[in-house]
């Protein structure tokens, strides 16, 4: 029988009930080997050879493979369809080879597939064919690369700026995008303007509204009105003159469909329409097309193939009808620079399977097939039809000149099903107009503005129908996933398959943080993007990044050498890296300094020194590094111990004191954990003065000398417990809490509280009461237990209850420290135990775990007392692994 591999054992489980009894079908589980992370992986001096190595974790698959090899000789290799996939082949390919578990007469073959359905597999396995060199030469190329760039530029960062993680051919190049960004907003000044609108009043009683366009007789540009001056003497204009209609001027419009979803469009989409990361994206489309339900994720590409294009115009006939099928197909032209790579859009497998028809239990994917589905099915219809209005409103005298603007859909086409997200949404004055007819004289409509009038600083004319309305223009918006993700593509940064990873990272790393589903630089961010941008501003380029993406395209097509393409690079970048080891931290930092200081030492407004530490008057101010990233201190340090993060409050820093309480300083300062009090500043005699957290709800501009007092005294001593001991309460990692250990105990008991207030107002009677229910129920940590789905009893081998519960991802089988997720094709209340077992079983070896039957079975032997007590060794070693959190519950 032959062998065949794919990626993961879910894929592996549905190939093989297709294909039958006549084929082994394995999962190699991802890549199976990998650069180790050490010098020399990548050797530039021969021809840049790479050290591969397979991972732990890899091992006994290779070796099943293997196994199954022996008494099979033919190999058919079919991961995924792109130049990850071509590159596991690759690598299993090599790695079976140098374990002569392919010999000479082993076939060995690859097949790709777009979908996983039972037609696509088998008609992929009429075609195989050898694995592609130049597929695999762009992946070697691209990893080499971001080795050679990550693993010799990131000791530069650790050795020239403390705190800094790493930097990565893309991923610098993506944070350097929202750093600029973050600049752009903070040096945007805003300019004011005004417009003028009037309600207005047809014959018939219909009301709409008409904003000012010409005013003695100039064409008004946006600026036009740049102050209330000019405002008010618009609205006056239009308030002193009768109104009627100038011209009605009705235009058919239409409006086509969106292509297909490719990668990149997809993680936009589900980011505008459902604030989905690019990697939660990802992961939900991964399992959608495990379960066969929607074609391959990771693709450049828009077009569809033939046979799908015919089921959507079925589709679309059967459900909304014959007037919803254009006459001809609709062709989309794939955006794909590499034919190699130009893979089909992503779509579902089954037109015919409607959203309301798929039964999905995990929210993501059921939000995101419902997205797929209807792009999908949308892309193949006709267009929508709509009819677009002007109306031109003006004075006798046409001093003044107003329009409204209103469209009407005369089709819906395609609208009937989809309508894409917008990254930012415009005002939208495309409302429908009432019947206006030209020549028809308007009225002013009294009173019709006023609640608009009341948003915004606003001006009224005679009787409040006109109004002239403040505003100013906005900075350009930070990026969300969605809008980054688009401009890099604009960019040619990066590839489709690779956003969600660089994403990730920059945010692990915490370079940059999420807030609102934006991408906010942390000050660790900046100082490495302003390092990057002073020592190697070419590699942090974005012409020189799209370039290199270029070149790799080149080589996966045949027609450039990897090896010269990195021999090219590294000969530059090697001599950057060389330059730059030489410098001292502190020529680092004063370049650095010089480059940020029209951010970090803004004007003072009293005209002194921004450079001059506003605390002790005698320092000057300088950028410094530390763990957590850029900070500006006093040169002072450590008389003064003045901060300020880099992008703080102005020059005036981001510390205040609140007060004096016995002689001690109170300050109010931020942290890496957020904004804390302290009591006094270090000193040779104490160097770690009392500080607390502010806890969660407090906000620091409400902050006062009494709150910074009261939070200083903690933790807060409630009263000695009946049974002997104090009571005290205080806020830890996890919030507020409640300690008391008994003369007896080994150590406190902490019990969790729910309202921050709790912990200065909770009474004595209250505080023995949850003290005492935590201390009875010692394992129900900081909730109950979830209930059960569904209770199976017993394990026939290993005992324990077997349970099925409702978890994040859907319905799993627990049972011990077991969790397995529940097939889709089950509902948790038909599984039998024997299902359950089986799946447990599976799971207990996927995760390399003994089975824990065996261990169950063996308990029983232990017969002399002895032997019992290094077993309560092991035990009591294991829980000295498990660290106490500051409120008492044991974080393993």
């Amino acid at each position: 029988m032959p062998v065949v591999v794919v990626e993961s054992p879910a894929k592996a489980k549905t190939i093989n009930k297709y294909l039958g009894k006549d084929y082994t079908v394995l999962a190699s589980y991802g890549h199976v080997r990998d650069l180790p992370p050490k010098d020399g992986s990548v050797d530039p001096d021969h021809e840049f050879e790479m050290k591969w190595e397979i991972g732990a974790d890899s091992r006994k698959h290779v070796k099943a493979i293997a196994d199954a090899l022996k008494d099979d000789d033919e190999l058919i290799l079919a991961t995924d369809p792109d130049r990850e996939g071509e590159a596991i082949s690759w690598h299993l390919q090599e790695a079976l080879t140098k374990r002569r578990a392919i010999k000479k007469s082993t076939a060995v073959s690859r097949v790709t597939f777009n979908a996983i359905t039972k037609p696509a597999i088998l008609e992929a396995m009429k075609h195989p064919r050898q694995v592609d060199v130049p597929l695999v030469d762009a992946y070697l190329a691209r990893r080499a690369l971001d080795y050679l760039v990550g693993f010799n530029l990131s000791p530069v960062l650790w050795r020239k700026l403390p705190g800094a993680r790493s930097a990565g051919r893309v991923q610098s190049v993506c944070l350097r995008l929202i750093v600029e960004r973050e600049q752009e907003i903070e040096a945007f000044n805003p300019q004011e303007y005004w417009t003028v609108k009037a309600l207005l009043e047809t014959p018939r009683g219909q009301s709409f509204e008409a904003r000012l366009t010409q005013l003695s007789g100039k064409k008004l540009d946006k600026f036009d009105l740049k102050d209330r001056m000019s405002a008010e003497m618009a609205v006056q204009a239009v308030s002193s003159r009768a109104l009627k209609v100038a011209s009605v001027e009705a235009k058919p419009g239409s409006r086509n469909p969106s292509a297909p979803f490719m990668t990149s469009t997809l993680q936009q989409e589900a980011s505008r329409k459902f604030g989905m990361g690019a990697r939660q994206t990802m992961n939900a489309a991964q399992r959608l097309y495990e379960a066969g339900l929607i074609t391959y994720m990771r693709t450049d590409g828009i077009d569809m193939a033939p046979e799908a294009v015919a089921q959507a115009r079925e589709a679309i006939k059967a459900r909304y009808g014959e007037q919803y099928v254009p006459k001809s197909p609709r062709i989309y032209k794939n955006k794909a620079k590499n034919a190699q790579e130009a893979h089909e859009c992503i779509r579902p497998t089954d037109m015919f399977a409607a959203p309301d028809k798929v039964n999905l239990g995990d929210a993501d994917q059921r939000k995101l097939y419902d997205l797929i589905w209807k792009r999908t099915i949308a892309a193949q219809m006709e267009g929508a039809k709509l009819e677009r209005t002007t109306v031109d409103i003006a004075s006798d005298d046409h001093e003044v000149v107003l329009r409204a603007t209103g469209q009407v859909v005369v089709f819906d086409g395609f609208m009937a099903v989809y309508t894409e997200g917008r990254d930012d949404v415009e005002e939208d004055d495309e409302g429908r107009l009432p019947q206006i007819t030209q020549g028809e004289v308007l009225k002013k409509v009294a009173g019709g503005l006023k609640a608009q009038a009341a948003e915004k600083e606003a001006i009224l004319g005679a009787e409040d129908a006109v109004m002239g309305l403040q505003h100013h223009t906005n900075p350009p918006p930070r990026y969300t996933e969605a809008t980054l993700v688009k401009r890099m593509e604009e960019l040619g940064i990066g590839r489709p398959s690779t956003y969600a990873s660089v994403l990730t990272t920059i945010v692990d790393r915490e370079y940059v943080r999420k807030e609102q589903n934006r991408l906010i630089p942390e000050d660790k961010g900046r100082i490495v993007t302003i390092f990057l941008m002073n020592f190697f501003r070419k590699y942090v380029g974005y012409e020189f990044t799209a370039n290199l993406e270029e070149e790799l395209d080149e080589i996966s097509a045949g027609e450039l050498d990897y090896k010269e393409v990195l021999a090219k690079f590294w000969r530059d970048f090697h001599a950057a890296i060389a330059e730059t080891s030489d410098l001292r931290i502190s020529e680092v930092l004063d370049k650095l300094d010089d480059a940020l200081a029209p951010q970090l030492y803004p004007p003072r407004e009293d005209g002194s020194d921004p450079r001059v530490c506003p605390k002790c008057g005698q320092g000057s101010l300088h950028l410094k590094t530390s763990r957590t990233g850029g900070f500006v201190g006093c040169s002072n340090y450590p008389e003064c111990t003045y901060t300020r993060p880099i992008a703080g409050e102005g020059a005036e820093g981001d510390e205040r004191l609140l007060g004096e309480d016995n002689g001690d300083e109170i300050w109010l300062k931020s942290g890496r954990f957020g904004p804390y009090v302290q009591r006094g500043e270090p000193t040779p005699e104490n160097k770690k003065p009392p500080r607390a957290s502010l806890p969660k709800g407090w906000s620091k501009d409400d902050m006062d000398l009494e709150k910074a007092l009261t939070l200083l005294s903690l933790p807060r001593e409630i009263g000695e417990h009946p049974e002997g001991g104090m009571i005290k309460a205080n806020f830890g990692r996890f919030g507020p809490y409640l300690m008391h250990q008994l003369p007896d105990e080994a150590k406190p008991v902490y019990a969790n509280l729910k309202d921050p207030n709790d912990v200065f107002e909770c009474g004595m009677n209250r505080a023995v009461e949850l003290i005492t229910e935590k201390r009875n129920n010692p394992g129900r940590g900081r909730s109950a237990a979830a209930k059960p789905l569904k209770e199976l009893g017993e394990h026939p081998d290993g005992g324990g209850p077997v349970n099925v519960m409702e978890g994040r991802y859907g319905p799993y089988v627990k049972w011990e420290k077991v969790n397995a997720t529940l097939p889709k094709d089950i509902k948790p209340e038909d599984l039998t135990m024997e299902q359950a077992v089986e799946l447990i079983a599976e799971k207990a070896a996927k995760g390399g775990k003994k089975k824990a039957p065996a261990k169950k079975k063996a308990a029983p032997k232990k017969k002399p007392a002895a032997k019992k007590a290094p077993a309560k060794k092991k035990a009591a070693a294991k829980k000295t692994t498990a660290s106490s959190s500051d409120d008492g519950d044991v974080v393993e």
